[in-house]
């Protein structure tokens, strides 16, 4: 099967998204329903919605669908399900149940890539303990691939992106810079090891964090996804009414990110994402414009952006290392809010 998904878009994974200041101004509109049982919904643009079944259950709600980041469909597969799973443990709970959401032009690409695409989000589902029991396609071009998921959590173990509170530190699970090598990878200025690199991230699942976070009782986390890491962290600082800082040079790179970033290789994702930040955000303690866009770069399946206490801090960052985050870093802290929601320094 010869097919290449990259030649079917110009805009793949989450860099694809609608930009963050549009969203947010169409959300302001829309009513809020109304019902006690409903814990997270879309007010402070948390990752998922929660509601409560009783004391003891509450079910986790989410979907996410993008067009391809990568050449191979089955590759492709596999990264999109992490992506979706991922608004699951950003919450701290457990997927249970996933639907397929798909988009897929029949007369342009040969099926057997669908069933490629079909087949890596069922093998990365059933990596996480989760079971895909239908979905949905229609045909459309660009191909499109995500997941409907319904997880579930203790109403009283919640971990939302409003929890963050001052003095706590705060640790990233994963390396940023997917959307700079993806991009530099369509403009050839990347080497294949450098793009694998960034799939491989991609595709490792948020599982064995959001165990250590309900294992160290945190409350505030975001997954850091097409908004990149300071459009992420400034979510979370709007929803816990708290200043982020964020120290730039303590923040884990992917291989080849800063080079590319250097020479111009900047998707027009991040500066969208940097103009939704643009007032809210101060960033005259940065000096290198590189590190400023390479904080606004679109992530697809980024790692976990954690709030957590000072004491905790150390071992939770020993646990996640040890659990298969090794490029894990303590990165700033959470003070109380000041002139700005978000600092980067």
């Amino acid at each position: 099967m010869d097919v290449n998904l990259l030649d079917t878009v110009e805009y793949g994974g989450c860099s694809a998204k609608i930009p963050p200041a549009k969203l947010e101004e169409i959300l302001a509109s829309l009513p809020l329903p109304s019902d006690p049982n409903i814990i997270v919904d879309i007010d402070t643009h948390d990752d998922a919605g929660v509601y409560r079944i009783n004391d003891d259950l509450a079910l986790v709600l989410t979907t996410d669908f993008f067009p391809p980041v990568c050449s191979d469909p089955y590759e492709f597969g596999q990264i999109a399900a992490a992506n979706s799973l991922s608004d699951i443990y950003a919450m701290g709970a457990v997927p249970l149940l996933a639907l397929n959401i798909v988009m897929f032009p029949q007369a342009d690409i040969p099926m057997e890539a669908y069933a490629e695409i079909l087949k890596g989000g069922f093998d990365k589902a059933t990596e996480a303990g989760t079971r895909i029991i239908g979905g949905h396609t229609i045909d459309d071009a660009p191909p499109k691939y995500g997941l409907a998921v319904v997880g579930t959590v203790s109403p009283s173990r919640v971990i939302t992106n409003a929890g963050a509170v001052p003095g706590d530190r705060l640790i990233l699970t994963k390396p940023v810079g997917t959307g700079i090598i993806l991009a530099g990878q369509r403009l050839q200025m990347t080497e294949e090891a450098n793009v694998q690199a960034a799939l491989d991230s991609m595709k490792q699942l948020n599982r064995a964090g959001a165990e250590v976070m309900q294992q160290f009782d945190i409350r505030g986390a975001t997954d850091i996804t097409g908004f990149g890491l300071g459009g992420h962290a400034l979510k979370m600082a709007k929803a816990g009414n708290v200043t982020i800082n964020i120290e730039m040079e303590k923040v884990p790179l992917l291989p080849d990110v800063y080079r590319l970033a250097d020479e111009g290789c900047l998707p027009g994702a991040s500066f969208r994402n940097l103009e939704y930040a643009t007032g809210s955000m101060d960033a005259e303690g940065l000096d290198d414009y590189n590190l400023r866009m390479i904080a606004f770069d679109a992530q697809t399946s980024g790692g976990l952006l954690i709030s957590v206490a000072p004491e905790k801090a150390e071992e939770v960052l020993t646990q996640l290392i040890e659990k298969g985050y090794p490029r894990s870093a303590i990165i700033g802290n959470v003070t109380a809010r000041g002139k700005t929601y978000l600092n980067l320094l």
